[in-house]
Parts: C-alpha cells; structure tokens; sequence
C-alpha cells in the first residue's frame, strides 16, 4: 500500500507523477497500471485522472481489483482535491479510518466493497457531504449503519450488502435506496426492511406537509427530524448497546430458563450460562455469520468450549420449535456439527453446537493475508469427501430425509483434524412458513449470494439438486482458491461469479487454468482434472443433468482412493434413484416435493 501513500505525497504535475513502482512479484499490483508512459502523455498512469493535464492536483483515483493489499491508505490525505476513491475488489483489510472526511472532504465517490474490512462504519462519513455514491458491500463491517447518513442530501447510490451489520437503518429523505443494498446482513431493520423492536409504525408525512404548509423549508424539517431522532435515538444507542448486543438485554429477565440438553455428557445449564460465556451475546464473540443467524463462541469458566446460534426470524411457535428441535437433535452423522441442545426466551430461539476449534472453510480459503493460506491438495480433498459424505446422508439415509438449502463453505466447519462438520442443517424450514414454498430470494435471503441454484429464480421451491449446484460451487472453491462472487484471477472485464467464469473457460482448452496456482506440478494433476469434471457436472444449468448426492460422494471418494480417508462409509445406496420422494423431509411440503429433475 506504500504505493497510495506516494499519491500525492509532494503533488509534482500528473504527467510526472511516478506513483505506481512496479514490485517483483507475481501478484497483480502496481506493474498492471500501465506504467508505460508516452512522451506526450499528460498523466501516464491509468486509473489516476487530473483536474487538467498540466495541473498538480489529483481528481480521481481508480484502483478496482488489482489485489492491492494492506490497510486504507491513510497518504491518500495528501491528494487534496480528490473527488473519487475507488479500491474495490482486493484484499484491504483493517479499519475505515474514523477521520476519513478529514482524509477525503471533497469525496462524491467512495467505493470500498469487495474487501476485507472489519470493524464499525465511521460516524464521520456522515460529514462527507458531497457524497453521491457509497459502496461497502462485500466486507466485514459490524455495528450499526450510523443512522446520521440520513442526511446526506446528496447521496444516490449506497450498498451494504453482505457484512455483519444490524440495528436500524438511516431514513434517505433525498433518495430511494432499494431494499437489496441492505441484503445479507446479521440483523437489520426499519423501513423498507422489517420493522424494529419497539417501533411504532408513525408516519412524518403529516408533520412534513403541516410545516411545508406554514412555510418552513424542508431543510428545517429534515433536520428537525433528524435532530430528534439523534437526540432521542442514536445517543441512547450509543451509550447502552456498545457491544451490539441490545437485544439481549430483554431477555435478562429469563435467565432462569433451563437449556434443553440432548446430549447427557453435556452439564445442565440455564440461559444465564449462555449469556455469561458469550458476554451477553457480544459481537466480539461472533465467529460466524449466515442466512439462519449469527453463531457466537461460548466460554465456560471450566475452560470448555461450546458454539450459539441465535436463530434469526424463527417463523415457528414455541410449540412447534421444540418438536423440530426433538427432530434435529436425534440427526447425528460424524460430518454433521452435534446439536447438544436449545432454549426458548420469549421471542428468541437458541441452539447449542458442539464447538469446532478450526472454524469455517470459507476462512480457511479466504485468510485477511493470501499468504497465510496452507492447504495442499490432500487436505482440500479429504473435506471434500467428508463434506459430500454429510450431505449425502442427508439426502438419502437420514430419516426424516433433509434437504439443506444454504449450503456454502461458511457452513462447512473444520475440526481439530481438518474433518470437515456441516452446520445450518434442517434450519431452512424455521426460517419460513412451509406452507408457502417460497423462498425469500428476491430480497437477497435465500442462501448465500453465489451459491443458489438458477432454477430457484424460476421456482422458488428447495431441492436436492438445489443442494448438489451449492456443493458444487464448494468444490470450486476448493480447487480454484477463488470466491463465488468475484475472480481475482479473472480479466478486469469479467464481472461475473466463479460458475460463469468455469464455463466461460469450459468452451475452450483452458479449463485446467482455473485451478489455484499452488496445486498442479505436484503428482496430483489426474486428480485436480477429476475433480474439476465433478464439480462442473455438479453446476450445469439443468437440475435434470446434475448427479446425486450418492453419486458425488461416490465419485470423490474413488478420487481420493489412494489416500484411505475413511473405510467405514455409512452412506448406503438410496432404493429410490433419483430420489423424487421426500415424503418426511423437512424443508418442502409434500405437495411440492416432486423434484425438479
């Protein structure tokens, strides 16, 4: 990242502004600027635009997706007139800084998505006010969306989409932001999304057309209105949910609740003990996140570990939670997390997990630091087997029969072994009514952006070959190293997900270069070109041309025969073989049951 900091640094004129060095390495950075410089060049430097040729200050800078790696470059501060920052799409991680109207007050576009950056929004880009468009989409942001955005008058474009955020979101008097740049978030709410706890639906339309009646502007009315809900709201918020926890407050009331335990090796225990291992719920204890619910780390003062889930937007009553617990609770396979147990606070619903000291795939793969990652071939394909084993059983020997719908390496889990254990199982069905078939997709709910299955668009009804396309865009992961929603290795001209890239690639000879750069050379070629063929038949566009789960499992394992995994397969061949009966499982009605073949 020295290379930003040098943007700037002593503003010579754009035409000599040497910025960008280019660096011996084989990751794509600086030497993809195009550093060739023409004698009549003005800036020289693509991605780096100039108010004039001939000028000294620095107008935009456009860095997208070339694997820049490092915190935000705080040398930035130095270009003073820049009106345009986009580092979208490469590995930054760390800290919006939270002075950033300091660093960039003339700001109108701020692109920071598709990184790894962690922590809260800083309230101070609410004093950005010339901002038009704010992308922070596809990071790792936690906290609150500061609800003071809401008077950026200015801005038209703002996305969130795929973090860890909750709480209310800002009200943009000035714009119609769309409910989609909210998606996949821990627990947002307030219009247009679900309606907060304790919030009365009370309109301002009123009160706006009153005082637009008696003359007063409608810069006044804004922040009035604002002016209250900051005063009354935001310092409120500020000062008792600290942690992000304000939820849990309610049910402190419930302590005393007893945790349901299926397992008798486990100690009884009450909610208390819950909220004591897990600070009161507190985001710093999460350590993952999904479409059923964040999962947070328990520890007990015996020093033992255990795994939460707070299940968000149970569909289900008290009644029928505890009969789907009994349920799931007796659903044990040794590639399944253990459900040890439940508890039911007034709305809330717990799960109990076994912990899994190596956490998620999808962290494994996609570390903060590229170089940080090991896993050599051997390893990546016995999670494979393991993972297909799991679902497998599922699909056609579990009884009832589950079909998991939110399959994605954040569900795989890896345990001290590297075993890898499938969590969110038979959780789908809690999170809507079964009598609607529907999945919430539309609104960026159904399943993990990337890994949904395109007839789902079309039918909207959960299938076993619905689970099959998931797990495929899993072993593409696993062989490619790349995330589902964007391919670093891609041209910068392909903007689409990782199965649109593999087929792109599939209608000419240079399939085979899609595979992570570490694994070929090393004795293992026949097996990645194997394994490569499973997970592209997993993902065709017909459901009716994908195999079984059985069959996945099947031919994995033959892949990794010479390295004896595993000798005790329980995964016994289905009696029905293209398994249309699902006449206990737990996701779809029966009447929508008939595969989608």
């Amino acid at each position: 990242m020295g290379l930003l900091r040098k943007v700037g640094k002593q503003e010579k004129t754009c035409a000599q502004e040497k910025v960008f060095h280019e660096r011996k390495t084989r990751m794509v950075t600086t030497s993809m600027l195009h550093t060739s410089i023409s004698s009549s060049s003005s800036s020289g430097f693509m991605g780096v635009e100039c108010w004039h040729p001939d000028e000294n200050r620095v107008l935009n800078i456009r860095l997208s997706d070339l694997s820049l790696k490092g915190q935000f470059p705080l040398g930035i501060q130095k270009c003073t007139s820049l009106t345009g920052l986009d580092l979208s799409r490469n590995k930054l991680f760390g800290s919006i800084p939270a002075n950033i109207s300091k660093l960039l007050p003339y700001v109108t576009t701020l692109d920071l998505s598709f990184n790894n950056f962690s922590g809260g929004i800083p309230l101070d880009l609410a004093n950005c006010s010339f901002l038009n468009d704010l992308k922070l989409d596809n990071n790792r942001l936690t906290g609150n969306i500061p609800l003071e955005f809401g008077l950026l008058d200015r801005i038209k474009i703002f996305s969130v989409t795929n973090n860890l955020l909750s709480g209310p979101i800002p009200t943009f008097i000035h714009s119609n932001i769309p409910v989609d740049s909210f998606a996949n978030n821990l627990d947002l709410c307030g219009k247009p999304l679900k309606l907060c706890p304790g919030v009365q639906g009370k309109s301002h339309v009123g009160v706006i057309a009153a005082a637009a009646a008696g003359g007063v502007t409608f810069t006044s009315i804004i922040c009035g209105i604002f002016l209250y809900y900051l005063s009354r709201g935001v310092a409120k918020r500020k000062a008792d949910d600290p942690e992000g926890n304000r939820w849990a407050k309610s049910i402190k009331g419930t302590k005393g609740i007893k945790v349901s335990m299926f397992e008798k090796s486990v100690s009884k225990m009450r909610l208390s003990d819950l909220m004591k291992a897990t600070d009161d719920f507190s985001n710093n204890n999460i350590i993952g996140a999904g479409r059923t619910g964040p999962m947070y780390k328990a520890v007990f003062s015996e020093g033992c570990f255990l795994m939460v889930k707070r299940l968000q937007d149970s569909q289900r009553l008290e009644k029928e939670f505890v009969s789907e617990m009994n349920t799931l609770g007796n659903v044990k396979h040794r590639n399944l997390v253990p459900l040890l147990g439940f508890c039911v606070a007034k709305k809330e619903r717990f799960l109990v997990y076994k912990f899994v000291e190596n956490g998620t795939l999808y962290d494994k793969l996609h570390p903060l630091e590229p170089e940080i990652r090991n896993m050599d071939w051997p390893l990546r394909l016995k999670i494979a087997i393991g993972t297909a084993r799991g679902l497998a059983w599922l699909h056609h020997n579990c009884n009832p029969r589950i079909i998991h719908r939110n399959i994605s390496s954040k569900c795989i889990l890896l345990d001290g072994d590297f075993e890898p254990k499938l969590s969110d199982f038979g959780l789908a069905r809690l999170m809507n009514p079964i009598d609607t078939h529907l999945s919430t997709f539309v609104n960026g709910e159904f399943g993990d952006l990337g890994y949904v299955a395109p007839e789902y668009l079309r039918t909207l009804v959960a299938t076993p070959k619905g689970d099959v396309y998931s797990f495929g865009v899993v072993l593409l992961e696993l062989i490619t190293g790349e995330k589902p929603t964007h391919v670093a290795t891609a041209p910068e001209s392909f903007k689409g997900s990782l199965v649109e890239w593999i087929r792109q690639l599939s209608d000419g000879p240079l399939l085979h270069t899609a595979v992570d750069k570490p694994l070929p050379g090393n004795g293992y070629d026949h097996e990645l070109n194997q394994f490569l063929k499973v997970a592209c038949n997993c993902v065709v566009e017909n459901a009716k041309e994908r195999p079984t789960m059985f069959e996945v499992h099947q031919l994995l394992r033959a892949i990794g025969e010479r390295y004896h995994f595993t000798t005790d397969d329980d995964i016994m061949l289905p009696s029905d073989t293209g398994y249309t009966a699902f006449p206990d499982e737990l996701i779809v009605a029966t009447e929508v049951t008939k595969e989608v073949e």
